[in-house]
């Protein structure tokens, strides 16, 4: 299948700082597609460059196998920062001037689209009345004029409190089931972990990794055990056969195993045979948090 979007060696440099740095990737159809990494990363200059807003120095890109063109601009949404709505207008008296500006949509999708960010009870409130996430789920409303079939959010849920971070979280993963590709710039891991499918990982303007959620954050098999005598636990531990290192972690001991070859029966069997009753014995996938960590420190 064709990917929606894909880069080739897209390079950025801004004098002698590189935002970027030979940058490449493919975003397939229909995913929630993450760009993770800290501040100054790079994550907003490649947005920015997808969109036809910088122009790259080297590389680059295309949207639905074609070159970015204002044809293909009118099949994405985006929002890379909180949109200017009038405080003082109505949801509906905002939407429409988004709509007289860009030309996107029309006021029936203006409905619409306030359903799906579910606004359409409070569509004739000010906007100043809004909450922080009531008006970030408008800016994503004003996105999805003229239904377009990729959305591009820069951090959509920086400045929020938990409830706003819940709803646009809950909104994104609404978006995706209704066949939306979406991409999103972020540096909250959690974010990333709870929405995104695939994930891209940058650090200082370089790609580290990119593909699925699942293969990019587990490379390994992470083996939690304990027992009431750990140190008994410990002594034997050198008889099973096929981890590569071990580290104990309070109360648990963890094994590493290549990805797929932890066997948890053989690892129950061996240790009851020798006495040693698990009380706890599970997989574990590595955290976000951790493969992220251990990817951008030095």
């Amino acid at each position: 299948m064709q990917p929606v979007l894909s880069l080739n060696g897209i390079s950025k440099a801004y004098g002698p700082i590189k935002a970027l740095t030979d940058v490449s990737f493919q975003v397939p159809e229909g995913c929630v597609f993450g760009i993770l990494g800290p501040n100054g990363s790079g994550k907003t200059t490649m947005l920015s460059i997808i969109l036809d807003i910088l122009q790259a120095d080297a590389g680059s890109f295309a949207w639905f196998g074609q070159p970015g063109s204002p044809e293909t601009r009118k099949k994405i949404g985006s929002l890379l920062e909180t949109a200017n709505f009038y405080h003082y207008l109505s949801a509906v008296d905002n939407l429409n001037i988004t709509h007289a500006i860009s030309g996107r949509g029309s006021k029936e999708d203006i409905e619409r689209v306030l359903g799906i960010v579910k606004l359409l009870e409070r569509k004739t409130s000010r906007f100043s009345a809004y909450s922080l996430g009531m008006k970030q789920r408008l800016a994503i409303g004003a996105a999805l004029l003229g239904d377009p079939q990729v959305l591009v959010f820069d951090e959509p849920t920086n400045g929020l409190d938990p409830v706003g971070i819940a709803e646009i979280r809950e909104l994104i993963k609404e978006l995706a089931k209704r066949g939306k590709t979406i991409i999103m710039a972020s540096h909250l891991l959690d974010e990333v972990e709870k929405v995104c499918t695939h994930v891209a990982i940058m650090k200082r303007g370089k790609l580290l990794t990119a593909g699925p959620v699942d293969e990019v954050l587990t490379n390994e098999d992470i083996v939690e055990i304990s027992a009431s005598d750990n140190n008994a636990l410990l002594s034997v531990l050198n008889g099973i056969s096929g981890f590569t290192h071990h580290k104990q972690e309070n109360d648990r001991i963890q094994l590493f195993f290549p990805i797929g070859t932890a066997r948890l029966e053989q690892i129950n069997r061996y240790c009851f045979e020798r006495g040693i009753t698990l009380n706890l014995l599970t997989v574990k996938k590595k955290s976000l948090e951790s493969k992220f960590f251990e990817l951008t420190n030095d």
